[in-house]
């Protein structure tokens, strides 16, 4: 006959049931609720019989998660969190992929820190924007990151949050009292400008006859600065080359709407090589590409995007494209950034007025060579 099992003591659960990583993490927070001052990680350590990496781990964990304080001489102390914080993020549009590599950056390091978030799509439209902001301050998020394309608007947006007392994210596009995340376009322009003189020089000896900046004039100064750096690297290194040449034209960052400018030019220029296209957006940039090959001027046509798009990065692949670089704005490290950033807002740190996002340039030949690395393996080129 089999021995009956002994009874489970009264006391407390079977040990089938504990999770035991999540025991020492309890232990780690009960031994700093008890204290009445911040401790050390060698003080915790100590009265712990659990491994000194470990309490490191959960120690950072409960700093990131926002229930423990790390102060300046690295001593740990237990904070009041009386709530999950809210976050309202008003996305570009679902329709642009960048806008969407965006979201889902963010969505998951919200889900990492803790964040709950609410997301409402600006559908790249100036009403719906100011809808979605008077959305955000009826729900009372605790903070707003802002991602919508029109300037003229932004400081109808940012008053209607500023006055409801919830501070301001704004991406890529400056907002009144808003704290700015996004890349320095002025450089990444730049660095477009300077691949597509290098394109120049090597396949067409520095002939060039026109050079289009496909901008986005809705976005304001700030986003319209990355054609200003696309033609000053230009200018700087194709000799000869008059003002008469640039030409901007408003893409809005459409494929469409840029496909049909794109497409005009050519047919008005039918003869004339060396055209180069710095696009505003690799969505700019791949309507122009569909111009381009309407028009039958592969041979004679470059264009250097911004984003690193999913569909922009297949182009690159293809042997003998027009398509040869485009910026990557590293969408999949906003996220973290920009939740870390909104953390340190609402517990009072002072940050800078503009935090600039990473950015590499990657070039189609590294794609075609490599047969299509993921982009931190590209080949990167810095000016």
């Amino acid at each position: 006959m089999r021995k009956k099992r002994k009874s489970q003591s009264k006391s407390g659960p079977s040990r089938l049931y504990l999770i035991p990583v999540l025991s020492k993490a309890l232990d780690i927070l009960e031994i700093l609720q008890q204290e009445k001052q911040p401790k050390s990680l060698e003080d915790i350590y100590q009265r712990t019989s659990i491994s000194k990496t470990t309490v490191y781990r959960i120690l950072k964990t409960f700093t990131h998660r926002g229930y423990v304080a790390q102060s300046e001489n690295g001593l740990y102390r237990l904070v009041s969190r009386p709530r999950k914080v809210r976050f309202g993020f008003g996305a570009e549009s679902s329709e642009m992929p960048f806008s969407e590599a965006v979201r889902e950056s963010l969505v998951t390091a919200c889900s990492s820190a803790g964040v709950d978030l609410l997301v409402l799509d600006n559908r790249y439209d100036a009403a719906t924007a100011v809808e979605n902001a008077n959305e955000f301050v009826r729900q009372a998020v605790d903070l707003v990151i802002e991602f919508q394309i029109d300037q003229r608007i932004a400081p109808v947006v940012a008053d209607s949050i500023h006055n409801a007392g919830i501070p301001l994210i704004a991406v890529d596009i400056p907002h009144p009292h808003a704290t700015f995340f996004g890349v320095d376009n002025y450089r990444v322009g730049f660095e477009a400008g300077a691949y597509l003189a290098r394109h120049a020089r090597m396949n067409w000896k520095g002939k060039v006859s026109w050079v289009i900046g496909l901008d986005i004039q809705e976005a304001g100064q700030l986003v319209r600065s990355r054609m200003t750096g696309a033609f000053a690297a230009m200018r700087s290194k194709l000799s000869g080359m008059r003002e008469e040449q640039f030409v901007l034209l408003d893409g809005q960052g459409l494929r469409g709407k840029s496909h049909r400018l794109t497409l005009d030019f050519l047919r008005r220029h039918p003869r004339e090589q060396g055209v180069l296209v710095a696009a505003a957006t690799d969505t700019s940039a791949l309507g122009a590409l569909q111009a381009i090959r309407e028009a039958k001027r592969e041979k004679d046509v470059a264009i250097v995007g911004q984003d690193c798009i999913l569909e922009a990065l297949d182009e690159m692949r293809v042997p003998k494209s027009p398509f040869i670089a485009s910026v990557s704005h590293e969408a999949v490290s906003y996220g973290p950034q920009l939740i870390q950033l909104g953390l340190a807002i609402l517990n009072g740190q002072i940050v800078p007025p503009y935090i600039f996002a990473k950015h590499k340039l990657v070039a189609s030949s590294a794609l075609v060579k490599k047969r299509g690395p993921a982009p931190s393996q590209m080949e990167v080129f810095h000016y």
